[in-house]
C-alpha cells in the first residue's frame, strides 16, 4: 500500500523559509518521480517542482525558480522541498504526488501522477 505523508506546513513571514517533507513508503522509491503541488481555494491545482529519482535535471515552475529547491534523501525515501523567499502568493495547501513514470513534459501536470499525498497548509504573512 503505498502512501505519502506530507508536512512541514505553517505560518511563515514574508521572505522567510519553510521545508516541506514528503515522506513515501511502499513505493519504488528510487524508480519514482515525486512532485509537489499547490492549490488555493476556487483555483486549479499547481505543479511547482519535481525530482526524478532515476536522474536528470529538477523541474522548477518559473514562479518558484531560484527560490524553492527540492531534494531527496534516498535512505528515508522523503522528498524535500526547501522553500525560501516566501511571498504572500506562496499561501496554499502544498501537496506530494508521485509518479511511477514521469515524462518530464508532463512533470507539472496532475494526471501525471498515480499516488498523493494530504496537504499541508503554508500561509504566508505580511
Amino acid at each position: 500500500d503505498v502512501q505519502l505523508q506530507a508536512s512541514g506546513g505553517g505560518l511563515v513571514q514574508a521572505g522567510g523559509s519553510l521545508r516541506l517533507s514528503c515522506a513515501t513508503s511502499g513505493l519504488s522509491f528510487d524508480d519514482s518521480a515525486i512532485a509537489w503541488f499547490r492549490q488555493v481555494p476556487g483555483k486549479q491545482r499547481e505543479g511547482i517542482s519535481c525530482i526524478s529519482m532515476t536522474g536528470g535535471v529538477p523541474w522548477y515552475e518559473d514562479s518558484v525558480k531560484g527560490r524553492f529547491t527540492i531534494s531527496s534523501d534516498n535512505e528515508k525515501n522523503t522528498v524535500y522541498p526547501q522553500m525560501n523567499s516566501l511571498k504572500l502568493e506562496d499561501t496554499a495547501v502544498y501537496y506530494c504526488a508521485a509518479a511511477l513514470r514521469i515524462i518530464v513534459s508532463m512533470m507539472q501536470l496532475p494526471s501525471s501522477y498515480d499516488y498523493w499525498g494530504q496537504g499541508t497548509l503554508v500561509t504566508v504573512s505580511s
